[in-house]
């Protein structure tokens, strides 16, 4: 019994981590608000739309991968400067690497949007 407690346990202690590490990136991190505000505009714009079931999970799917990215690429700058706070080229292209990997999925991002929304913008006219 000791062990599925333990283990129970153990994945309560991860999720109260994962929880601190989200409310982190949302209080500190600059491109996590703005992704979070664009996403909180997109989903209310999805609910005066009424978009479709499909267009929701496609939505949240980018929202969440989106938020994801920019926490995967702040944790990438954080290690980063711990290994070599001064400036090094090669932390600067890892750096940079991270970045473009956001940057790639955000215009994606910013694609799927513009099929999901473009549409219903026109049929407003």
């Amino acid at each position: 019994m000791g062990e599925k407690d333990s283990f129970f346990i153990n994945r309560v202690k991860s999720v109260r981590f994962a929880f601190k590490g989200a409310f982190l990136l949302l209080t500190t991190e600059a491109s996590i608000k703005v992704q979070f505000g664009i996403g909180v505009l997109v989903t209310i714009a999805g609910f005066y739309f009424k978009i479709s079931t499909t267009e929701w999970i496609i939505q949240t799917l980018v929202i969440a991968t989106i938020m994801a990215l920019e926490g995967v690429n702040t944790a990438i700058e954080a290690i980063a400067d711990f290994i070599h706070p001064e400036h090094h080229p090669k932390i600067g292209l890892i750096k940079d690497l991270a970045a473009g990997a956001v940057f790639i999925f955000a215009v994606a991002a910013v694609i799927a949007g513009c099929i999901i929304y473009i549409p219903k913008l026109l049929a407003l006219t």
